[in-house]
C-alpha cells in the first residue's frame, strides 16, 4: 500500500516513475503479461517472471532490464530486503553507479535476524548485504526502525521519511457508548503480531467486552489462535471478521481501542489508521509508531506479555476522558501531519538531495 501511493502520489507531481516488479502473487502469479509495461493508476510498471516461487523472487529477466535501464534513472528505490531480487537489483544499480535508496520494510531489524532462516540470513549480510548496504542511502519510517539500522551498518545516509497511509475523505463520529468495551485487533495474523498474547490477556478483563479480530492468516495458525480462545472459555466474546477492505476504517470506528502488541513494526500503518477514526490505540515499545503515540497522547503501551496487555486494557476502560479527548483531536492531527501534499514534498526532497550528492 505504501510503496502504490509513493509511486501513485510522485507521478502526481510530475516526477517520472517506473516500477519494476516480479509476477508474485503469494504462491501464485499475477494474471499480466511478462516485460511489457502496463499503466497501473497513473504509474508505469513492468512485471517480470520469477523463477523461484519462494519468497527470494529470483527473476532474470527483471534483472537484466535493470541492468540495461538502470542508467536512465537518477536514483533506484529498492523496497525491502533478503529477496534475490532487492539483493541482485541493489548490486546492479550500484555497478551502473547510480544512486541507490533501499526502504528496508522491517526487514533488517534485530526481530528479522533472530526469526527464519538465521544463519543464512547472517552469511549473506555479512559477505554481501553489509557492504552493499553502506553504499546505499536508507530510508526508515521510525526513529526507532533508523536506530537499528544504524547499530548494523554506515550507510551513506539514513533518512526518516514516514509512510503514505490512505485515509477515508470524512472525519468520523462522535464518541462511542461503552455498555461493553469494544477491541479490535486489525492486522495480517502471523505470529510476530502478537496476538496470541492478547488473547491470553482476555481471562484478566474485569468489564464486559467484545474483541472483533479483522484479518487472515495461515490457516494452521489461525486455528491454533481458535483453538486458544476456544480453551480460555472467551468464544461469545471474540469475532473473527477476516480481512478488511476499505471498510475497515467503519470498523475501526465502532471500536474504543484497538490493540497491537507486536514484536515488531518498523511503522504500523493500522495505527494511523485507527487514529484517523479516533480510535486509541494500545500498542508494544517494538511498534515503530510508539514514540509517536505517546508523544501525542494517542494512545498507550504494553510489554509483550498477558499480564500487562490485560492490565493495560483494565486502566484504559477507567480512562473514558482521554479516550473521548483521542476521538475528538486525533482524526484532525493525522490528516494533518500525513497529508499526502506534505509527504510527496518530503521524498521529492530526499531523492533531490541525493541526486544533489552524487552531481
Amino acid at each position: 500500500m505504501s510503496v502504490s501511493m509513493l509511486s501513485e502520489q510522485l507521478t502526481k507531481a510530475g516526477i517520472y516513475i517506473e516500477a519494476y516488479a516480479t509476477t508474485a502473487n503469494g504462491k501464485e502469479e499475477l494474471p499480466v503479461r511478462s516485460g511489457e509495461p502496463v499503466n497501473v493508476d497513473g504509474v508505469t510498471v513492468t512485471y517480470f517472471k520469477r523463477l523461484t516461487k519462494d519468497h527470494s523472487h529470483f527473476s532474470p529477466a527483471l534483472l537484466k532490464k535493470l541492468w540495461k535501464e538502470a542508467p536512465g534513472f537518477d536514483v533506484v528505490h529498492i523496497h525491502a530486503w533478503w529477496n534475490l531480487v532487492s539483493l541482485f537489483s541493489c548490486l546492479i544499480a550500484l555497478m551502473r553507479n547510480v544512486p541507490v535508496v533501499v526502504s528496508p520494510r522491517g526487514t533488517l531489524s534485530p526481530y528479522s535476524f533472530q526469526n527464519k532462516n538465521i544463519g543464512k540470513k547472517r552469511l549473506i549480510h555479512y559477505l554481501l548485504g553489509r557492504p552493499l548496504l553502506n553504499r546505499c542511502h536508507i530510508h526508515v519510517t521510525s526513529s526507532r526502525e533508523g536506530e537499528a539500522i544504524n547499530a548494523l551498518i554506515r550507510p551513506q545516509s539514513i533518512i526518516n521519511l514516514s509512510n503514505f497511509v490512505k485515509l477515508p475523505a470524512g472525519l468520523p463520529g462522535g464518541a462511542q457508548s461503552l455498555a461493553i468495551f469494544k477491541l479490535i485487533f486489525l492486522s495480517r495474523i502471523e505470529e510476530k503480531k502478537g496476538l496470541d498474547i492478547l488473547i491470553k490477556a482476555l481471562s484478566l478483563l474485569n468489564f464486559p467486552y467484545s474483541l472483533t479480530i479483522a484479518g487472515s492468516g495461515d490457516k494452521m495458525y489461525v486455528d491454533e489462535l481458535k483453538a486458544l480462545v476456544k480453551k480460555n472459555g472467551d468464544e461469545a466474546d471474540v469475532y473473527w471478521i477476516g480481512f478488511q477492505g476499505d471498510n475497515k476504517f467503519e470498523s475501526l470506528a465502532q471500536h474504543h481501542l484497538l490493540v497491537l502488541p507486536s514484536y515488531d513494526e518498523n511503522f504500523g500503518n493500522v495505527v494511523i489508521e485507527s487514529l484517523s477514526q479516533g480510535t486509541a490505540v494500545l500498542i508494544s515499545p517494538f511498534v515503530g509508531l510508539a514514540d509517536y503515540v505517546i508523544k501525542n497522547n494517542f494512545g498507550w503501551e504494553c510489554e509483550l506479555n498477558a499480564n500487562s496487555v490485560g492490565n493495560m486494557i483494565n486502566f484504559i476502560h477507567d480512562k473514558k476522558e482521554e479516550l473521548n479527548l483521542i476521538r475528538s483531536n486525533a482524526p484532525g492531527k493525522i490528516r494533518a501531519d500525513f497529508d499526502e501534499a506534505y509527504l510527496t514534498k518530503q521524498y521529492t526532497d530526499m531523492y533531490k538531495n541525493i541526486i544533489n550528492e552524487r552531481l
